[in-house]
């Protein structure tokens, strides 16, 4: 069965593209999610026309992405932690601690999703990358201090 995707499907497919699915996926999810509807003979224009409106909105939100990117590029953000005499951490520095130094000290908003790092464990300098698009990345360091 034909359908026309309203929205992204993970794993099926874009807003605008017309698949083949089960007839059963189609009638018991797709279709009363508002995930797609029944492709016809006249879908195809208006597939092209969902496919266009994605295109320039995708366009958009990766102009937005590279202006926020240059405004966070070089930077070093500031976390701090309970740590030894030695400078291993207590607890650790994940995430969670990157998105609010993020907000508090640059003033971006990001989701913990899109921070890539690994769970910071020792005091120092480290590496992270913030995935603000698909195809934009900016790499960043925090340094991490003990608390006095």
């Amino acid at each position: 069965m034909k359908v026309l995707l309203r929205s992204d499907v993970e794993g099926l497919g874009t807003t605008g593209a017309i698949v083949e699915v089960a007839r059963g996926y189609a009638r018991n999810y797709l279709v009363p999610e508002g995930l797609a509807v029944l492709a016809t003979a006249g879908m195809a224009t208006q597939a092209e026309a969902m496919q266009r409106k994605r295109a320039l909105k995708s366009a958009a939100d990766r102009a937005g992405a590279e202006t926020i990117a240059a405004s966070m590029a070089g930077q070093t953000v500031t976390a701090s932690a309970k740590a030894s005499d030695t400078g291993h951490l207590f607890g650790s520095v994940g995430a969670v601690e990157i998105v609010a130094a993020l907000a508090s000290q640059i003033g971006v908003d990001v989701d913990r999703t899109q921070i890539a790092i690994e769970t910071i464990k020792d005091v120092g300098t480290h590496e992270f990358t913030v995935q603000l698009h698909p195809e934009v990345a900016v790499p960043m360091n925090i340094e991490v201090t003990p608390e006095g």
